[in-house]
Protein backbone atom coordinates (compact mmCIF):
# COMPACT_ATOMS: atom_id res chain seq x y z
CA UNK A 1 0.00 0.00 0.00
CA UNK A 2 1.30 3.07 -0.93
CA UNK A 3 1.36 6.63 1.69
CA UNK A 4 -1.46 8.52 0.99
CA UNK A 5 -0.03 11.30 2.10
CA UNK A 6 2.54 10.51 -1.08
CA UNK A 7 -0.61 10.25 -3.01
CA UNK A 8 -2.12 13.49 -1.92
CA UNK A 9 0.95 15.69 -2.13
CA UNK A 10 2.96 14.16 -4.92
CA UNK A 11 0.27 12.66 -7.33
CA UNK A 12 2.32 13.40 -10.35
CA UNK A 13 5.33 11.13 -9.25
CA UNK A 14 2.86 8.06 -8.43
CA UNK A 15 1.24 8.66 -11.75
CA UNK A 16 4.57 8.39 -13.42
CA UNK A 17 5.45 5.27 -11.45
CA UNK A 18 2.17 3.04 -11.49
CA UNK A 19 2.21 3.81 -15.26
CA UNK A 20 6.04 2.71 -16.10
CA UNK A 21 4.27 -0.74 -14.31
CA UNK A 22 1.66 -0.50 -17.03
CA UNK A 23 -1.01 0.46 -14.96
CA UNK A 24 -3.23 3.16 -15.57
CA UNK A 25 -2.61 6.51 -14.05
CA UNK A 26 -6.74 7.58 -13.78
CA UNK A 27 -6.77 5.50 -10.82
CA UNK A 28 -4.85 8.51 -8.80
CA UNK A 29 -7.78 10.62 -10.09
CA UNK A 30 -10.12 8.65 -9.08
CA UNK A 31 -8.34 8.19 -5.73
CA UNK A 32 -8.05 11.53 -4.97
CA UNK A 33 -11.50 12.69 -6.14
CA UNK A 34 -12.93 10.23 -3.64
CA UNK A 35 -10.66 11.35 -1.05
CA UNK A 36 -11.71 15.24 -1.37
CA UNK A 37 -14.99 14.12 -0.72
CA UNK A 38 -14.06 12.04 2.26
CA UNK A 39 -11.81 14.43 3.85
CA UNK A 40 -14.83 16.53 3.39
CA UNK A 41 -17.28 14.35 5.60
CA UNK A 42 -15.01 13.71 8.14
CA UNK A 43 -14.72 17.97 8.46
CA UNK A 44 -18.39 18.30 8.46
CA UNK A 45 -19.25 15.64 10.88
CA UNK A 46 -16.46 16.39 13.23
CA UNK A 47 -18.13 20.04 13.04
CA UNK A 48 -21.85 18.54 13.47
CA UNK A 49 -20.18 16.23 16.80
CA UNK A 50 -18.68 19.93 18.23
CA UNK A 51 -22.05 21.51 18.09
CA UNK A 52 -24.03 18.73 19.14
CA UNK A 53 -21.89 18.61 21.93
CA UNK A 54 -22.46 22.16 22.81
CA UNK A 55 -26.29 21.19 22.34
CA UNK A 56 -25.91 18.63 24.89
CA UNK A 57 -24.02 20.70 27.29
CA UNK A 58 -26.83 23.63 26.81
CA UNK A 59 -30.14 20.71 27.40
CA UNK A 60 -31.49 21.82 24.12
CA UNK A 61 -32.51 17.49 23.56
CA UNK A 62 -34.29 17.99 19.97
CA UNK A 63 -31.44 19.95 18.14
CA UNK A 64 -29.09 17.29 19.68
CA UNK A 65 -31.33 14.78 18.18
CA UNK A 66 -31.54 16.33 14.87
CA UNK A 67 -27.64 16.52 14.60
CA UNK A 68 -27.19 12.54 16.14
CA UNK A 69 -29.23 11.49 13.01
CA UNK A 70 -27.81 13.77 10.78
CA UNK A 71 -24.33 12.33 11.61
CA UNK A 72 -25.48 8.90 11.78
CA UNK A 73 -26.74 9.32 7.51
CA UNK A 74 -23.24 11.32 7.25
CA UNK A 75 -21.26 8.30 8.69
CA UNK A 76 -22.88 5.73 6.35
CA UNK A 77 -22.21 7.87 3.07
CA UNK A 78 -18.55 8.41 4.83
CA UNK A 79 -17.94 4.40 5.08
CA UNK A 80 -19.30 3.98 1.78
CA UNK A 81 -16.50 6.38 0.20
CA UNK A 82 -13.74 5.08 2.64
CA UNK A 83 -14.97 1.54 1.31
CA UNK A 84 -14.24 2.92 -2.43
CA UNK A 85 -11.32 4.24 -1.95
CA UNK A 86 -9.56 1.63 0.09
CA UNK A 87 -10.32 -0.21 -3.26
CA UNK A 88 -8.80 1.67 -5.37
CA UNK A 89 -5.75 2.16 -2.93
CA UNK A 90 -5.01 -1.43 -2.80
CA UNK A 91 -5.07 -1.40 -6.54
CA UNK A 92 -2.14 0.78 -6.90
CA UNK A 93 1.51 -0.92 -6.78
CA UNK A 94 4.36 0.05 -5.58
CA UNK A 95 6.24 2.97 -6.94
CA UNK A 96 10.01 1.76 -8.68
CA UNK A 97 12.97 3.09 -6.69
CA UNK A 98 14.81 5.28 -8.98
CA UNK A 99 17.64 3.77 -10.04
CA UNK A 100 15.45 1.18 -11.79
CA UNK A 101 15.49 0.92 -15.62
CA UNK A 102 12.00 1.68 -17.39
CA UNK A 103 11.04 -0.86 -19.65
CA UNK A 104 7.75 -2.06 -21.28
CA UNK A 105 8.27 -5.37 -20.67
CA UNK A 106 10.66 -8.29 -19.85
CA UNK A 107 12.55 -7.84 -22.86
CA UNK A 108 14.25 -4.79 -21.95
CA UNK A 109 15.42 -6.06 -18.38
CA UNK A 110 19.13 -5.39 -18.02
CA UNK A 111 22.28 -7.52 -17.69
CA UNK A 112 24.41 -6.49 -15.21
CA UNK A 113 26.97 -9.58 -15.51
CA UNK A 114 27.81 -13.00 -16.96
CA UNK A 115 29.53 -15.02 -13.76
CA UNK A 116 31.37 -17.96 -14.92
CA UNK A 117 32.27 -19.69 -17.90
CA UNK A 118 29.58 -21.06 -19.81
CA UNK A 119 29.50 -24.67 -19.36
CA UNK A 120 31.34 -26.71 -22.25
CA UNK A 121 31.03 -30.26 -23.30
CA UNK A 122 33.27 -32.67 -25.92
CA UNK A 123 29.96 -35.16 -26.38
CA UNK A 124 26.46 -33.41 -27.23
CA UNK A 125 24.96 -32.31 -24.09
CA UNK A 126 21.40 -33.90 -23.02
CA UNK A 127 18.63 -31.99 -21.74
CA UNK A 128 18.28 -32.30 -17.94
CA UNK A 129 15.13 -34.40 -18.74
CA UNK A 130 16.65 -37.13 -20.83
CA UNK A 131 19.42 -37.67 -18.34
CA UNK A 132 17.02 -37.57 -15.40
CA UNK A 133 14.28 -40.18 -16.76
CA UNK A 134 17.56 -42.67 -17.88
CA UNK A 135 18.47 -42.28 -14.32
CA UNK A 136 15.51 -42.48 -12.86
CA UNK A 137 15.76 -39.09 -11.12
CA UNK A 138 11.98 -37.61 -12.46
CA UNK A 139 8.80 -39.29 -13.25
CA UNK A 140 6.08 -37.00 -14.75
CA UNK A 141 4.05 -40.21 -16.78
CA UNK A 142 2.98 -41.14 -13.27
CA UNK A 143 2.25 -37.83 -11.70
CA UNK A 144 0.39 -36.47 -14.88
CA UNK A 145 -1.66 -40.09 -14.09
CA UNK A 146 -2.31 -39.26 -10.58
CA UNK A 147 -1.97 -35.35 -10.69
CA UNK A 148 -2.20 -34.18 -13.86
CA UNK A 149 0.19 -32.11 -16.12
CA UNK A 150 2.69 -30.32 -14.72
CA UNK A 151 3.48 -32.57 -11.95
CA UNK A 152 6.37 -34.31 -10.74
CA UNK A 153 7.62 -37.21 -8.73
CA UNK A 154 11.04 -36.36 -7.93
CA UNK A 155 13.04 -39.72 -7.06
CA UNK A 156 16.29 -41.63 -5.56
CA UNK A 157 19.48 -38.99 -5.70
CA UNK A 158 17.17 -36.41 -6.69
CA UNK A 159 15.48 -36.41 -3.40
CA UNK A 160 19.33 -36.22 -2.08
CA UNK A 161 20.35 -33.24 -3.74
CA UNK A 162 17.51 -31.52 -2.75
CA UNK A 163 18.26 -32.34 0.94
CA UNK A 164 21.80 -31.47 0.25
CA UNK A 165 20.83 -28.30 -1.49
CA UNK A 166 19.04 -27.63 1.99
CA UNK A 167 21.55 -28.39 4.12
CA UNK A 168 23.86 -25.55 2.35
CA UNK A 169 21.88 -23.11 2.24
CA UNK A 170 20.83 -23.59 5.91
CA UNK A 171 24.84 -23.47 6.59
CA UNK A 172 25.38 -20.58 4.90
CA UNK A 173 22.53 -18.76 6.30
CA UNK A 174 22.65 -19.48 9.69
CA UNK A 175 25.88 -17.57 9.97
CA UNK A 176 24.49 -14.78 8.35
CA UNK A 177 21.76 -14.30 11.33
CA UNK A 178 19.05 -15.95 9.57
CA UNK A 179 16.38 -17.90 12.17
CA UNK A 180 14.95 -21.38 10.41
CA UNK A 181 11.30 -21.04 9.81
CA UNK A 182 8.81 -24.26 8.39
CA UNK A 183 5.94 -22.30 7.62
CA UNK A 184 2.20 -22.87 6.45
CA UNK A 185 1.65 -23.41 3.17
CA UNK A 186 -2.40 -22.51 4.11
CA UNK A 187 -2.60 -19.15 4.90
CA UNK A 188 -5.93 -16.27 5.10
CA UNK A 189 -6.89 -14.50 2.01
CA UNK A 190 -6.66 -11.25 3.91
CA UNK A 191 -3.30 -12.22 4.63
CA UNK A 192 -2.60 -12.94 0.88
CA UNK A 193 -4.00 -9.52 -0.10
CA UNK A 194 -1.39 -7.88 2.27
CA UNK A 195 1.52 -9.17 0.88
CA UNK A 196 0.27 -7.58 -2.64
CA UNK A 197 -0.36 -10.83 -4.67
CA UNK A 198 -4.22 -10.77 -5.03
CA UNK A 199 -5.06 -7.64 -7.37
CA UNK A 200 -2.53 -8.55 -10.51
CA UNK A 201 -1.78 -11.78 -9.80
CA UNK A 202 -4.84 -13.66 -7.94
CA UNK A 203 -5.56 -15.80 -10.78
CA UNK A 204 -2.25 -17.75 -10.16
CA UNK A 205 -3.54 -18.65 -6.54
CA UNK A 206 -5.12 -21.55 -5.73
CA UNK A 207 -7.94 -21.07 -3.05
CA UNK A 208 -9.74 -23.75 -1.12
CA UNK A 209 -13.42 -22.04 -0.68
CA UNK A 210 -14.70 -24.21 1.93
CA UNK A 211 -11.93 -23.26 4.15
CA UNK A 212 -11.23 -19.78 2.97
CA UNK A 213 -7.42 -20.34 3.08
CA UNK A 214 -5.11 -19.89 -0.05
CA UNK A 215 -2.04 -22.32 -1.22
CA UNK A 216 1.12 -20.08 -0.53
CA UNK A 217 3.03 -19.37 -4.08
CA UNK A 218 6.49 -18.69 -1.66
CA UNK A 219 7.01 -18.85 1.58
CA UNK A 220 7.84 -15.70 1.69
CA UNK A 221 4.07 -15.31 1.62
CA UNK A 222 3.51 -16.88 4.48
CA UNK A 223 6.95 -15.62 6.51
CA UNK A 224 5.92 -11.70 5.15
CA UNK A 225 2.98 -11.99 7.51
CA UNK A 226 4.21 -13.46 10.38
CA UNK A 227 4.58 -9.95 12.03
CA UNK A 228 1.22 -8.60 11.32
CA UNK A 229 0.02 -6.03 13.64
CA UNK A 230 3.17 -6.12 15.28
CA UNK A 231 5.95 -3.63 16.38
CA UNK A 232 9.90 -4.23 16.04
CA UNK A 233 12.17 -2.38 18.40
CA UNK A 234 14.78 -0.43 16.48
CA UNK A 235 17.54 -2.48 18.18
CA UNK A 236 16.08 -5.49 16.61
CA UNK A 237 16.56 -4.78 13.15
CA UNK A 238 17.05 -6.53 10.75
CA UNK A 239 15.20 -9.78 11.15
CA UNK A 240 15.89 -12.38 9.11
CA UNK A 241 13.81 -15.60 8.30
CA UNK A 242 14.79 -18.65 6.15
CA UNK A 243 12.02 -20.48 4.79
CA UNK A 244 11.69 -23.81 3.56
CA UNK A 245 8.18 -24.98 1.87
CA UNK A 246 6.55 -26.34 -0.65
CA UNK A 247 4.94 -23.91 -2.96
CA UNK A 248 1.77 -23.86 -5.42
CA UNK A 249 1.33 -22.05 -8.74
CA UNK A 250 -1.55 -22.30 -10.99
CA UNK A 251 0.31 -21.05 -13.94
CA UNK A 252 -2.36 -19.46 -15.20
CA UNK A 253 -1.80 -17.84 -18.77
CA UNK A 254 1.53 -20.36 -19.25
CA UNK A 255 0.10 -23.07 -21.99
CA UNK A 256 2.63 -23.94 -24.16
CA UNK A 257 5.41 -22.75 -22.06
CA UNK A 258 7.85 -25.22 -20.32
CA UNK A 259 5.44 -28.06 -20.91
CA UNK A 260 7.99 -30.77 -20.60
CA UNK A 261 9.61 -31.86 -17.72
CA UNK A 262 10.12 -30.18 -14.55
CA UNK A 263 11.03 -26.45 -14.83
CA UNK A 264 7.50 -24.60 -14.48
CA UNK A 265 5.37 -26.98 -12.47
CA UNK A 266 1.79 -26.63 -9.89
CA UNK A 267 3.74 -28.19 -7.14
CA UNK A 268 7.62 -27.31 -6.29
CA UNK A 269 9.88 -26.61 -3.07
CA UNK A 270 11.86 -23.28 -2.65
CA UNK A 271 13.93 -22.19 0.43
CA UNK A 272 13.33 -18.49 0.77
CA UNK A 273 14.79 -15.43 2.19
CA UNK A 274 13.05 -12.57 3.88
CA UNK A 275 14.33 -9.63 6.27
CA UNK A 276 12.17 -6.57 7.98
CA UNK A 277 14.64 -3.98 8.25
CA UNK A 278 14.83 -0.28 8.29
CA UNK A 279 13.76 1.72 5.59
CA UNK A 280 17.14 3.29 5.39
CA UNK A 281 18.69 0.41 4.98
CA UNK A 282 16.90 -1.95 2.70
CA UNK A 283 18.63 -1.33 -0.24
CA UNK A 284 21.73 -2.25 1.65
CA UNK A 285 19.87 -5.24 2.86
CA UNK A 286 18.48 -5.63 -0.98
CA UNK A 287 22.14 -5.93 -2.05
CA UNK A 288 22.94 -8.31 0.73
CA UNK A 289 20.90 -11.02 -0.54
CA UNK A 290 21.83 -10.51 -3.94
CA UNK A 291 25.39 -11.43 -2.82
CA UNK A 292 23.98 -14.30 -0.63
CA UNK A 293 22.26 -15.56 -3.86
CA UNK A 294 25.29 -15.32 -6.47
CA UNK A 295 27.43 -16.66 -3.01
CA UNK A 296 25.50 -19.82 -3.28
CA UNK A 297 25.44 -19.98 -6.93
CA UNK A 298 29.08 -20.46 -6.88
CA UNK A 299 29.57 -22.42 -4.35
CA UNK A 300 27.53 -24.98 -7.01
CA UNK A 301 29.71 -23.66 -9.43
CA UNK A 302 26.78 -23.39 -12.34
CA UNK A 303 27.33 -19.82 -14.74
CA UNK A 304 24.87 -17.56 -14.11
CA UNK A 305 24.10 -13.78 -15.11
CA UNK A 306 22.37 -11.34 -13.09
CA UNK A 307 19.45 -9.11 -14.42
CA UNK A 308 18.08 -6.00 -12.97
CA UNK A 309 14.38 -5.94 -13.35
CA UNK A 310 12.96 -3.20 -15.56
CA UNK A 311 9.53 -1.10 -14.36
CA UNK A 312 7.25 -3.44 -16.30
CA UNK A 313 8.43 -6.33 -14.87
CA UNK A 314 8.42 -6.12 -11.34
CA UNK A 315 4.90 -7.12 -10.08
CA UNK A 316 3.06 -4.84 -7.83
CA UNK A 317 4.86 -5.71 -4.39
CA UNK A 318 8.37 -5.01 -5.85
CA UNK A 319 10.08 -1.60 -6.05
CA UNK A 320 13.39 -2.97 -7.27
CA UNK A 321 14.18 -6.69 -8.28
CA UNK A 322 16.87 -8.72 -9.62
CA UNK A 323 16.83 -12.14 -11.17
CA UNK A 324 19.77 -14.90 -11.19
CA UNK A 325 19.57 -16.91 -14.46
CA UNK A 326 21.69 -20.38 -14.52
CA UNK A 327 23.06 -21.34 -18.04
CA UNK A 328 21.34 -24.94 -19.28
CA UNK A 329 23.98 -25.92 -21.68
CA UNK A 330 20.67 -28.26 -24.05
CA UNK A 331 19.17 -24.67 -24.50
CA UNK A 332 22.26 -22.48 -25.00
CA UNK A 333 20.48 -19.97 -22.92
CA UNK A 334 19.80 -18.73 -19.42
CA UNK A 335 16.87 -19.82 -17.12
CA UNK A 336 15.60 -18.63 -13.94
CA UNK A 337 16.95 -19.66 -10.68
CA UNK A 338 16.63 -17.15 -8.08
CA UNK A 339 14.92 -13.56 -7.52
CA UNK A 340 15.12 -10.64 -5.19
CA UNK A 341 12.93 -7.82 -4.32
CA UNK A 342 13.05 -4.76 -1.93
CA UNK A 343 9.34 -4.07 -1.57
CA UNK A 344 9.99 -0.81 0.65
CA UNK A 345 6.74 -0.61 3.22
CA UNK A 346 4.40 -1.89 0.25
CA UNK A 347 3.80 -5.06 2.28
CA UNK A 348 4.52 -3.74 5.73
CA UNK A 349 1.76 -1.40 5.36
CA UNK A 350 -1.15 -3.56 4.14
CA UNK A 351 0.21 -5.61 7.26
CA UNK A 352 0.25 -2.69 9.81
CA UNK A 353 4.33 -4.28 10.34
CA UNK A 354 6.17 -1.18 12.69
CA UNK A 355 9.05 -0.61 14.47
CA UNK A 356 10.07 1.70 17.31
CA UNK A 357 12.92 3.84 16.88
CA UNK A 358 15.03 5.93 19.51
CA UNK A 359 12.69 8.71 20.22
CA UNK A 360 9.71 6.26 20.74
CA UNK A 361 7.87 7.09 17.29
CA UNK A 362 6.84 4.28 15.07
CA UNK A 363 7.46 3.48 11.77
CA UNK A 364 6.52 1.22 9.19
CA UNK A 365 9.84 -1.70 8.56
CA UNK A 366 11.20 -2.49 5.10
CA UNK A 367 10.81 -5.81 4.05
CA UNK A 368 13.05 -7.58 1.35
CA UNK A 369 12.69 -11.15 -0.29
CA UNK A 370 14.90 -13.57 -1.97
CA UNK A 371 14.98 -16.91 -2.85
CA UNK A 372 17.61 -19.15 -1.50
CA UNK A 373 17.15 -22.03 -3.71
CA UNK A 374 14.54 -22.84 -5.91
CA UNK A 375 15.28 -26.50 -5.48
CA UNK A 376 13.69 -28.50 -8.74
CA UNK A 377 15.48 -25.72 -10.90
CA UNK A 378 18.88 -25.90 -9.42
CA UNK A 379 18.86 -29.48 -9.38
CA UNK A 380 17.89 -29.16 -13.40
CA UNK A 381 20.61 -26.69 -13.46
CA UNK A 382 23.29 -29.20 -11.85
CA UNK A 383 21.81 -32.13 -14.30
CA UNK A 384 22.95 -29.86 -17.38
CA UNK A 385 26.21 -28.50 -16.15
CA UNK A 386 27.43 -31.61 -14.49
CA UNK A 387 26.26 -34.31 -16.90
CA UNK A 388 29.36 -36.45 -18.50
CA UNK A 389 29.74 -38.23 -21.68
CA UNK A 390 28.58 -41.85 -20.14
CA UNK A 391 25.63 -40.45 -18.98
CA UNK A 392 26.38 -39.98 -15.47
CA UNK A 393 26.33 -36.88 -12.95
CA UNK A 394 29.24 -35.52 -11.02
CA UNK A 395 27.99 -34.12 -7.61
CA UNK A 396 28.96 -30.77 -6.77
CA UNK A 397 31.82 -30.64 -4.66
CA UNK A 398 30.20 -28.36 -2.29
CA UNK A 399 27.27 -30.79 -1.91
CA UNK A 400 29.14 -34.35 -0.97
CA UNK A 401 29.77 -33.93 2.17
CA UNK A 402 25.58 -34.35 2.33
CA UNK A 403 25.52 -37.11 0.68
CA UNK A 404 27.27 -41.09 0.49
CA UNK A 405 27.73 -40.52 -3.15
CA UNK A 406 29.96 -38.30 -5.36
CA UNK A 407 28.08 -39.05 -8.61
CA UNK A 408 25.09 -40.89 -10.29
CA UNK A 409 24.84 -43.33 -12.62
Amino acid sequence: MLDINLIRQNPEKVKKGIESKNVSPKLVDDFLALDEEWRKLVKEIDDLRAEQKKFSDERKITEATKLKDKIQLLETDLKNIDKNREEILYQLPNLPIDDVPFGKDESENVVLREVGEKTKFNFLPKDYFEIAEKLDLIDVERAAKVSGSRFGYLKNEAVLLEFALENLASEILIKEGFALVDPPVLIKPEMMKGMGYVERGGEEIYYLKDDNLCLVGTSEQSMGVMHADEIFEQKNLPKRYLGFSYCFRREAGSYGKDTKGIFRVHQFYKVEMISFCHPEKSKEEHEFFLSLEEKLMKLINIPYQVLQICTADLGDPAAAKYDIEAWLPSEERYRETHSTSNCTDFQARRLNIRYRDESGKLNFVHMVNGTAFATGRTIIAILENYQQKDGSILVPKVLQKYLNFKKIG
